[in-house]
């Protein structure tokens, strides 16, 4: 409800420790103003909701109901958080849900499935609003065959709350992986990514050892984290940058501020321990295959920011960070710098990508008077989401950039296992695009590197994907200059409502290059 993505573990070990669903357990909502619970116009109240539910139906078995008298109607402004409200509605159907999936288990224990659906519902009420984010990423066991077909959209009745997480399994190991896991990767279902908890808490960069306490990673896999513990991300575009010494000057710069923030006081006391006692950050870099000549200069600049931090932490009376370096995945945000991704390929040469609006968003009119094409969304089961639209950019990469289609998988993995060495001592964030015949050699790279090298990584059909209204899209230069010829210049624009546009980083719950 804050506006940042969560990752959680929905492993045997983890959801073991819940207790079982109470029998006979009955919420209804009840629209009067003498409900048992009547719930407070705020995040606050809908949180508070939430509480009674899963304590009525895991603890007390006491039945209640609730009003939502008090909270304001869909499309009313909302001015402190921005955007506008999305209406009781929504509150209601997802805890309507939620109580749905939990009385399927009356006098059970709760699945990985059941738990994976209900943070799903959480996360798609909490995106309702448009402006608020559900970045979820959910850690699951390699063996898990009800959590491995979550997502195989070709078995059929996928709900649509599903699309809010990216769905990764903990493999400390390549021979963790079962054969199963590979079943979705043939453009039937989403892709499952790749967690090594292992690597990630007993080591930095690669073969430097660490002190961690992690036990998970954020939504798009690029920082290990303890429980509670939170993201400080920051991002050099080293295609922009022109020297060795400029590099280290960027990265003090970036360091500063990002320790600062780590300084900061949080709202929840286990946030502000974990944080004030780990000062873990993530200086990032982008427009990595762009600068393979600039890769050396990482090094050393890690080296210098390492020695910084002991000096600038010394002075501060700061603890020194536990780590200090990642890659995000940095989708559009390298697009706006004319920077590849990432450690990503360029897509194409020629491309659409797709960025996320709320449909009442006066941006949204803008860009149609522009005349880019703009679409409502589409849910998992073909239906139409009217609370949010895509608007197509057409975007080239220009004519020396290095191509997903060029790169094979392989060359991918070890571009990621490089940079994890030189620079990253978090994480390196990579979707690998593969074709459906290299999977043989990605299997075989990863039985070899996996468990020393690599600490997250995920993989996505260049083509043939399955994804309807892809962030992505190739096209090809007649299409591309057919559709910038419809295209307006850019004049001032009016725009008074204060609302922000949706899909920059790991909108809802799916990866900027998923």
């Amino acid at each position: 409800m804050l506006g940042g993505g969560v990752g959680y573990s929905i492993r045997r070990e983890d959801i073991h420790e819940l207790p079982r669903v109470k029998r006979g357990v009955e919420i209804e909502v009840k629209n009067t103003n003498d409900a048992d619970f009547i719930v407070p116009d705020s995040r606050e109240g809908w949180v508070r909701l939430l509480q009674k539910v899963l304590d009525a139906l895991f603890v007390t078995g006491q039945s209640f109901n609730y009003s939502t008298v008090l909270v304001r109607s869909a499309g009313k402004p909302i001015h402190g958080f921005g955007g506008t409200a999305s209406g009781p509605e929504i509150l209601i159907n997802g805890t309507a849900k939620i109580c749905e999936v939990m009385k399927a288990r009356e006098g059970k224990k709760l699945r990985s499935l059941d738990v994976l659906d209900i943070a799903n519902i959480i996360g798609s009420i909490v995106v309702a609003g448009n402006v608020r984010r559900s970045a979820e990423i959910a850690l699951g066991d390699p063996d898990d065959f009800l959590y491995l077909k979550a997502k195989r959209w070709d078995l059929g009745n996928i709900p649509n709350w599903r699309a809010m997480s990216n769905n990764t399994i903990y493999c400390d190991s390549y021979d963790h992986i079962m054969e199963g896991v590979w079943d979705g990767y043939a453009g039937n279902g989403e892709p499952y990514g790749f967690f090594n908890l292992g690597l990630s808490s007993k080591y930095g960069r690669t073969g430097e050892k660490s002190r961690e306490n992690c036990e998970g990673t954020n939504p798009c896999g690029e920082i290990s984290l303890a429980d509670k513990e939170c993201c400080n991300l920051a991002e050099l575009y080293l295609n922009n940058i022109e020297s060795k010494e400029e590099l280290v000057e960027c990265s003090l710069l970036l360091y500063k501020t990002q320790k600062a923030i780590c300084a900061l006081p949080f709202i929840h006391e286990d946030t502000n321990k974990i944080v004030h006692k780990n000062f873990r950050i993530g200086q990032g870099v982008t427009g990595l295959c762009q600068s393979f000549e600039k890769i050396p200069w990482l090094d050393h600049c890690y080296k210098e920011l390492r020695k910084f931090d002991k000096e600038w932490s010394s002075k501060n009376n700061w603890p020194e960070s536990i780590k200090l370096t990642t890659v995000k995945p940095s989708g559009t945000l390298s697009l706006l710098a004319g920077a590849t991704p990432g450690v990503h390929p360029a897509y194409s040469q020629y491309y659409i990508r797709r960025v996320r609006m709320s449909s009442d968003d006066q941006l949204v009119e803008s860009c149609k008077n522009l005349g880019y094409y703009v679409e409502y969304t589409k849910n998992f089961d073909g239906s139409l989401n009217r609370d949010t639209v895509l608007v197509e950019f057409p975007c080239t990469s220009g004519p020396d950039a290095k191509l997903a289609k060029d790169t094979s998988a392989v060359d991918q993995l070890e571009l990621v296992k490089q940079i994890q060495k030189v620079w990253s001592d978090n994480a390196v964030s990579c979707t690998v695009y593969y074709r459906k015949d290299e999977l043989n050699d990605i299997k075989e790279w990863l039985s070899k590197n996996y468990k020393n090298n690599i600490k997250s990584v995920s993989f996505l059909l260049h083509q043939d994907h399955g994804f309807d209204q892809a962030p992505y899209e190739e096209i090809n230069k007649e299409k591309y200059n057919e559709i910038k010829k419809n295209i307006k210049k850019i004049k001032a624009q009016a725009i008074s409502n204060g609302k922000q546009i949706e899909g920059l980083e790991c909108a809802g719950g799916a990866c900027p290059i998923k």
